[in-house]
């Protein structure tokens, strides 16, 4: 005979069943039936408990990943300012990287990006041309129709070149990065450069312009996108400070009147240019040179901008432009210009340190010792340059264009 133990607990009551049931499978004793039921409904709660805490982790997660996803798409201060820039990250370049998300959910496809320029691919790409066409063909004003292209074309390459290129030096952070072969140099506090950059010139590998904040820091070298309003207002609030008389253009404009350095700053008191610790706050003494970031193709529209503004804030006379003696930059081995007064935007503000480090006003700031270190990272730039190309099968060489524009 089996003695079974008594016990008013149902966890004892389940074993006691469960030892009987193997022992003596042809006894039913008279508990048998309620403690089944019982067991059932405390297994039911368990199912419905367990279910509804795993759903309610599933909840939690797809919010989470969606919310990931959300703020993975959005530009952040930090990463915007990452790629060479002082300034808030423009309000149309939000709106847009805003949209293409949006997008991506209505269509249910993917973006993606690849080719020079880090260009949206796939179907993707289809559907978002054919709603950017739209919406800037919806754009009455001119001046609209441009803010919304430089800000489309700086989103797209924000967001496809994240992860792949390197921030500070625009090249394949995995394979090409020369960040380590930069030496840094402090540029002389007299001086002020303005990269006006057009927006397809914005994280290209073989821009020149991104060298001079690698080397002078993005304080003494800003970075001004053409095109985008927060950019242009900085700069300009930053001319109308300091007054026309301290704004130049290196540009060769052949509509006016050039005025080489010699001629620009031969004849000024050496005391005009010289750094003291007492120097007013709201006077500003520096020299503000723009150097036009972009194809020679489309420099020019980029210099009517800037004379159009100039007129808009000082009146009719042009902005005033520098004329630099010729010269060949190291970078004409993979980019040939059209003449010899056309050359990289890097070049160009060392031919311009260099002529002024000939002027008795400027020979004792060390100014040829800061064009050397610009010229440096020119040299290192043409070398990753030329590596990557042999590394991917392409020719070293550009093939020298024919026409000698004068």
């Amino acid at each position: 005979m089996l003695l079974m133990p008594l016990s008013s607990s149902s966890s004892s009551l389940v074993t006691t069943t469960r030892a009987f049931l193997c022992k003596c499978p042809h006894s039913k004793p008279k508990f048998q039936s309620w403690n089944r039921t019982h067991a059932n409904g405390a297994s039911t709660r368990h199912f419905h408990c367990f279910y509804q805490l795993q759903f309610s982790h599933m909840r939690e997660a797809v919010k989470e990943e969606e919310e990931e996803e959300e703020e993975g798409a959005a530009i952040s201060l930090e990463e915007w300012r990452a790629w060479g820039t002082t300034s808030p990250v423009p309000s149309m370049v939000s709106q847009i990287v805003n949209d293409l998300k949006l997008l991506e959910k209505h269509v249910d496809a993917r973006m993606s990006f690849g080719g020079n320029g880090g260009k949206l691919q796939g179907d993707f790409r289809v559907q978002e041309d054919k709603k950017h066409r739209a919406t800037y063909q919806a754009l009455g004003d001119s001046e609209k129709k441009l803010q919304f292209y430089s800000a489309r074309q700086i989103a797209c390459r924000v967001l496809g070149s994240r992860g792949y290129l390197c921030q500070k030096c625009w090249l394949p952070v995995e394979e090409d990065c020369m960040c380590s072969r930069i030496n840094s140099c402090s540029l002389w506090p007299g001086i002020k450069f303005w990269l006006y950059m057009h927006p397809k010139d914005f994280l290209r590998q073989n821009n020149t312009g991104k060298l001079l904040w690698q080397v002078f820091g993005v304080d003494a070298a800003n970075l001004c996108l053409f095109g985008i309003p927060e950019h242009e207002e900085i700069m300009w609030n930053a001319f109308k400070l300091t007054g026309k008389s301290k704004v130049w253009c290196l540009y060769p404009n052949k509509s006016s009147v050039l005025k080489s350095v010699q001629h620009a700053f031969g004849e000024e008191m050496v005391t005009n240019y010289e750094v003291t610790a007492a120097k007013d706050s709201e006077v500003d003494t520096t020299l503000h040179f723009i150097l036009i970031d972009g194809t020679w193709s489309n420099s020019a529209a980029m210099f009517r901008r800037l004379q159009d503004q100039a007129k808009s804030v000082w009146g009719d006379e042009d902005l005033a432009c520098i004329s630099l003696n010729p010269g060949a930059s190291a970078m004409h081995k993979l980019r040939p210009q059209p003449s010899w007064d056309r050359t990289c935007t890097a070049a160009a503000a060392v031919g311009l340190l260099l002529e002024l480090q000939l002027l008795p006003q400027f020979s004792s700031i060390g100014l040829d010792t800061q064009a050397e270190a610009v010229e440096h990272a020119l040299t290192v730039l043409l070398e990753a340059l030329t590596t990557r190309r042999v590394r991917m099968g392409r020719s070293i060489t550009r093939k020298v264009r024919q026409t000698n524009i004068r």
